[in-house]
Formats: C-alpha cells, structure tokens, sequence
C-alpha cells in the first residue's frame, strides 16, 4: 500500500514536470524536491478541496459531459499555486486550464506506463 502510494506521488511529479516542460507559462522551482513537494501539496488539496468541489459541481459536470471538471482541476492547481512559492501560474483562464488538461493525460501516460513496467 505504501509501495502503490509512492509510485502515485512519483507519477505525479513526473507529471508536473511534463506540463512544466510543455507549458511556459507554469515554473516548477526547487528541482527534484519542488516537484515532489508540489505534487504532495496538489495532491491533498485534491483529495480534500477537490472532492468537495466535485460533489459541488456534479450536475454541471454531468451537464457539460464532465467538461467542466477542467475547470475544477484548473482551480485546484490555482489554489496549490497561491499556496506554495514553488509553482508558479502565469494567468488562470488559460494557463491554469492548458495545464490542468495536459497535467491530466501526463498522468493517465505515466500511469500507464508504471502499469506496463510493473506487469512485465
């Protein structure tokens, strides 16, 4: 269970990384650490603030054909941003959407990926 844990919390600072590197206009600072601290931090915000957000917004969500869950995770990152030095967003509207939605497939890749790795 802890093995499967940190293998999630790598993925995803693997995956901030990518969207770091895809995307000007979000900065990663503090290197190795900053990833895995952001990814920390993005990670209870949305295990807590996003799983409320969540049960908030469901009839627009299931009305937008679950659309409007980037906007959810654009605000999610918005917040972990305003709450830590090390990630920086340029603007919300599309910088926090563009990395929300990349942020999301890097995450669905590398979790693949592990997948792969580990079933092999």
């Amino acid at each position: 269970m802890l093995g499967t844990l940190l293998i999630r919390w790598a993925v995803l600072a693997g995956a901030f990384a990518i969207t770091a590197w895809l995307l000007s206009g979000v900065d990663v600072s503090g290197g190795v650490w900053g990833y895995i601290w952001i990814s920390a931090l993005f990670g209870i915000i949305n295990v807590f603030l996003g799983t409320l957000l969540r049960i908030v917004t469901l009839p627009l969500t299931i009305l937008t054909f679950g659309l409007f869950l980037i906007l959810v995770n654009a605000l999610l990152l918005q917040i972990t941003d305003g709450l830590s030095d090390h990630l920086t967003i340029d603007e919300f509207w599309w910088t926090a959407i563009w990395a929300a939605i990349i942020l999301s497939l890097a995450t669905v890749l590398l979790n693949a990926l592990v997948r792969t790795a580990s079933s092999a």
